[in-house]
């Protein structure tokens, strides 16, 4: 039972939509709607609806702020009224950071004092990067907002008792090698290590030369590396970080001796006892070298001093996650157009967007004050970025703004162009704005591979612009060192990033600042009164939040016109007998799917594009083009997002037969369709679907979006390789059945083209299915294989008795006097 529930509003609205549906459900079934309320503390911080609309300008934080208010004033209201309407739930205005810095900053207790009780600070998040707060030495992972809403009501959350992995750390790390540079070393040995559903807990010497800011940087990334969680244990660096934030001595005294009494405090000027682990991992900190990854997902870390090499190996290779087959004949193609009336060009690989952006860096001083440092330098040497390359710097909270500042250093940042846009998480989540028109008309008429570099933690295809086929994650002087150099196609050893005001060759090496130099900098520019000044804005909102005017009433007043705030039609019809289990026959394959399909590639994020059905459905309700916004700004309501499920434009379905896109083929006529119109096909002739899919299916995000959509399409059950951990768990909270192939198995194997009819031979009773078994699945071709179950609990398997965690949870407390 979790301490705490944290969310964000991407998937916040979605969740306090689904609790005001809740209380419409208690009410209808004769239950008590006040029993629909939190019983832990609830933060919910508004940080994913901020957008780069405008960048390169001392003025981008304003026109941003009035922007997004503009888009999502009806959201906002919304959860303004939910922060009324709900007990223990902190609603944390817009523009001023984002999430799991304002966990690792202002919220993390680290240990609670509940009226003279004390016990261990846990959270679970409903963004997947909660795991930052694993740097703090606080147990926190993502959940689905069904998940995160039940265990707001007093559920307590079910999982199987993970593998933990020990992960030593020697050494130090050597001159100008960065936290970045390090988690993405640390991703690439634990993705291949295999963390799935594992803890990860990190130890060794190594642990004192790793600022708690470095160690938050690694937690971050969890998901990324696909452990539930990577931790830290609280030792003598994390009460100095409590005390540099501005948490109070009694505070910090208190929790260091509840945590030695407790045995939880790990004191190194003490004995090590060796701990034993489930599996052993260990790096020296020095062999860590500079690097990014990419240039389609979080683990394919390549070293910076093959990136050319890796660059020219991408455009030869087969599509794939390391792939673009651009024809020999085509690679050095050179596209002129005109900047606003300035002769330009672009070649495969130039940078098109370069933003220091994320959660995963904007909360390390070192590395965003070393961004500001290689500006400095590159500033006095003469440099500049080209205009056409979309700048951003987008802060996780005022404190980094004030350090900047104080430093001196911010001044360099937006002589290249990295003006601060706005506080919370943009280009990495997908709120990239639009590219110029020019830019953009000439990516997509020659067909070039343009990139983009961030600072973020995700760099799946289609997520960060629609336009950018390659997405870099680097550190934040990295971004500015690639947004110098024009092109992720250079060898910056030997090849020069630009020519200085007197002609002479600039190289890399005269840009990058030292590891002394940065700590000198870091020293002398952060400072506690930093924080404690930027968290008591926190009380003060914003005029604009400030001025929203909301109902008092405890029922969500809905609006049936609303494009934004829809009631969800989860609890339709439902009686307090719970239906049991689906059973699924001569079920059609919806899509045939890979490896690694993301919950990105489920449920996008990011931009709505004007032919999808999405699109039609909000030009059928009146939303000129210009206001569509993105799908997460969306996501409470469900008729728009139940049409973009599956609607990403880099969707690889092997139905198609090479086509990519959000398409697929209606079976029984041949069609070619989009995924919702075919889904809405088979369920207007009662047909059940289902999914075919290879490994780490449901990677990524922990939206449940992604697992309520395919529940609205019909879905009723996933059958894949392996399943992502929280998105399994998702599946099973929506009803739908998650099934894995036996090792050794996958569609190919097995020989099945999707174009098959699928019977899944479940028992009729729940109470005859157990976690884990086995279930055999035929086809109307006469093909039988084994498949195992993949309800990991009890628990789990009443979710899907009951149709569902929502439904679950409804009955039990009518039932209750909770």
């Amino acid at each position: 039972m979790p301490a705490r529930v944290l969310l964000q509003d991407a998937t916040g609205v979605p969740a306090v939509v689904d609790l005001a549906c809740m209380r419409d459900a208690m009410n209808k079934l004769g239950g008590d709607s006040n029993k629909i309320n939190p019983l832990v503390p609830v933060d919910l911080v508004i940080d994913h609806s901020v957008q780069v609309d405008v960048a390169g300008s001392e003025d981008a934080v304003q026109a941003n702020m009035e922007l997004e208010f503009q888009r999502n004033k009806e959201r906002f209201a919304f959860l303004k009224w939910g922060s009324n309407a709900f007990d223990n739930m902190l609603v944390v205005p817009p523009g001023l950071g984002i999430v799991h810095q304002f966990n690792l900053e202002y919220l993390g207790r680290v240990v609670f004092n509940r009226n003279g009780i004390l016990y261990p600070d846990s959270v679970v998040g409903t963004d997947s990067h909660t795991t930052m707060i694993d740097g703090l030495g606080v147990a926190g992972w993502g959940v689905g907002g069904i998940e995160a809403e039940a265990a707001m009501l007093g559920q307590p959350m079910s999982m199987v008792l993970p593998g933990v992995v020990g992960f030593k750390l020697l050494g130090k790390l050597r001159d100008g090698v960065t936290a970045t540079d390090l988690v993405l070393t640390v991703t690439q040995m634990l993705r291949k290590h295999g963390v799935v559903g594992k803890f990860v807990e990190f130890y060794g010497e190594g642990m004192g030369e790793l600022s708690l800011a470095d160690r938050a940087t690694i937690a971050n990334m969890s998901p990324d590396y696909g452990a539930t969680m990577g931790f830290f244990p609280v030792d003598h660096l994390t009460l100095q970080y409590l005390q540099l934030t501005g948490r109070s001595d009694e505070t910090i005294a208190m929790i260091e001796s509840y945590l030695r009494t407790t045995k939880m405090f790990v004191d190194y000027n003490e004995p090590q006892i060796e701990k034993v682990y489930s599996s052993y991992l260990e790096l020296k900190l020095e062999d860590v070298e500079p690097c990014i990854s990419g240039p389609k997902r979080p683990h394919d870390r390549v070293p910076l001093q093959e990136m050319k090499a890796d660059w020219h190996a991408c455009l030869d290779n087969r599509v794939g996650f390391k792939g673009f087959a651009i024809p020999k004949e085509s690679q050095n193609k050179v596209a002129k157009f005109s900047f606003h009336g300035t002769p330009a060009e672009l070649r495969h690989g130039d940078v098109v967007i370069a933003a220091i952006t994320s959660c995963t860096n904007t909360s390390n001083p070192s590395v965003m004050l070393g961004a500001a440092v290689a500006a400095k330098k590159a500033c006095e040497l003469g440099l500049e970025v080209k205009p056409w390359i979309k700048t951003s710097l987008a802060p996780g909270s005022g404190v980094v703004t004030r350090y900047l500042q104080k430093s001196g250093l911010q001044k360099y940042l937006n002589q290249l162009g990295f003006h601060i846009v706005g506080y919370g998480c943009t280009t990495c989540i997908g709120n990239s704005g639009d590219i110029d028109e020019s830019v953009a008309s000439v990516i997509s008429e020659n067909d070039m591979v343009a990139a983009a570099v961030l600072s973020g933690n995700r760099n799946f295809e289609g997520r960060v612009h629609p336009l950018t086929r390659a997405n870099y994650l680097a550190s934040p002087p990295l971004v500015v060192a690639y947004s110098l150099a024009g092109t992720v196609d250079i060898d910056f050893e030997k090849e020069p990033i630009g020519k200085g005001k007197d002609g002479k060759e600039i190289f890399f090496r005269d840009i990058w600042p030292s590891s002394e130099e940065v700590a000198n900098v870091v020293q002398s520019s952060l400072l506690p009164d930093m924080f404690k000044a930027t968290y008591q804005a926190i009380t003060k909102g914003n005029p604009m939040w400030n001025e929203l005017s909301v109902p008092s009433s405890n029922l969500y007043a809905w609006d049936s016109t609303s494009t934004y705030i829809h009631e969800p039609p989860y609890f339709k019809d439902m009686t307090m007998s719970p239906p049991g289990p689906h059973r699924v026959k001569d079920a059609y394959c919806l899509l045939n799917f890979g490896d690694s399909i993301t919950t990105d590639h489920v449920s996008p994020a990011g931009s709505i594009h004007k032919d999808s059905p999405a699109a039609k459905f909000l030009l059928e309700h009146g939303v000129d083009r210009r206001d569509f916004n993105s799908y997460g700004s969306r996501r409470g309501n469900d008729e728009v997002m139940a049409r973009g499920t599956f609607a990403n434009i880099r969707l690889v379905n092997k139905l198609l037969e090479g086509e990519v896109g959000p398409k697929t083929i209606h079976i029984p006529t041949g069609e070619k369709l989009s995924v919702y119109d075919a889904a809405m096909r088979y369920n207007t002739a009662g047909q059940d679907t289902i999914i075919l899919a290879g490994a780490e299916y449901g990677s990524g995000s922990s939206r449940d979006w992604a697992a309520k959509g395919p529940m609205m399409l019909g879905i009723k059950a996933v059958i894949a390789k392996s399943f992502e951990q929280i998105h399994r768990s998702n599946l099973v909270g929506m009803g739908i059945i998650p099934l894995c192939f036996k090792p050794g198995d996958d569609a190919d194997t097995l020989g099945l083209t999707g174009h098959e009819r699928y019977t899944i031979n479940l028992p009729n009773s729940v109470s005859e299915i157990r976690p884990g078994q086995d279930v055999t699945v035929a086809t109307d071709t006469s093909k039988s294989f084994s498949c195992t179950v993949r309800f990991d609990t009890e628990v789990e398997l009443a979710y899907f008795n009951h149709g569902g965690i929502l439904q679950y949870v409804i009955r039990n407390l009518i039932g209750s006097k909770q």
